[in-house]
């Protein structure tokens, strides 16, 4: 894998990790494209990585005042919305990542993202802030964050999806989608740090990680930034529309066997 390579794959990985249309389901078309299918668990470490100190940083303080109050309301609701995920990642691990592998649902996924996003964005009456989420939103959000394990199922796009549908304002739902990412991200990480130490890794060199994760901790932090003022005026429907186009793509060069 060559430092070019790298770089997008990292800028893939920086702005699909926090747009709605799904980062795993990206890197996949994009690693498919550079022949790259066995690119390596390091790699995707790292990837996630970079978009963990996105986020850090962006949250630093939100992060300060867990630490301080460990039992306030805002840590509870981020356990509470990161245990679903947590027993769906451990019950069906090797099923999810046999899919991911394969890549055989992810054209329906995108379609599936982009019908939910799609129904998300008529919802214009929340009104809900921060102080406001219930327990109840946080396991709803939560829920719909752990169907997102399907490689083209957005994270991003169904937290947000469920924030709204439980009445959050677009700005919050956002917000929330994107805090809520760092212990579901930081989980994902240190959970597959054992295999990165079982020697079946396939090799890739310190410069391409380097290069992979810096081009994904910038963009990702842009995409945090910008997703938040987006959805505050404009619509899903440009990413549902996109994520749709880019399903029925993929299902065709399937079906013909290009892919």
């Amino acid at each position: 894998m060559s430092k070019i390579e790298a770089f997008i794959l990292g800028v893939i990985q920086g702005f699909t990790e926090f747009l709605p249309i799904s980062s795993t389901g990206h890197l996949y078309l994009g690693r498919h494209l550079f022949g790259l299918d066995e690119a390596g668990l390091f790699l995707d470490t790292m990837l996630h990585t970079g978009t963990l100190l996105a986020v850090l940083v962006i949250y630093k303080d939100e992060l300060i005042d867990v630490i301080k109050h460990p039992l306030g309301k805002t840590a509870k609701l981020l356990v509470i919305g990161t245990i679903p995920a947590v027993i769906v990642g451990v019950l069906f691990d090797d099923f999810f990542d046999s899919i991911s592998k394969s890549g055989v649902t992810i054209g329906w996924e995108f379609l599936v993202t982009g019908m939910i996003l799609w129904m998300a964005d008529g919802i214009r009456n929340g009104r809900k802030k921060m102080h406001q989420i219930s327990y109840k939103d946080a396991l709803f959000i939560g829920v719909a964050q752990s169907a997102a394990i399907m490689p083209a199922l957005s994270r991003s796009g169904l937290t947000i999806a469920a924030a709204l549908f439980r009445k959050l304002d677009r700005e919050t739902a956002a917000y929330f989608s994107f805090l809520l990412s760092i212990p579901a991200i930081a989980g994902g990480v240190v959970y597959k740090i054992p295999e990165l130490f079982s020697g079946g890794t396939e090799a890739v060199s310190l410069g391409s990680l380097l290069v992979a994760t810096i081009a994904s901790a910038l963009c990702g932090y842009v995409a945090v930034v910008w997703m938040i003022q987006f959805l505050q005026k404009k619509s899903l429907k440009i990413f549902a529309l996109y994520v749709w186009v880019l399903g029925l793509i993929v299902l065709a060069l399937q079906y013909t066997g290009s892919f």
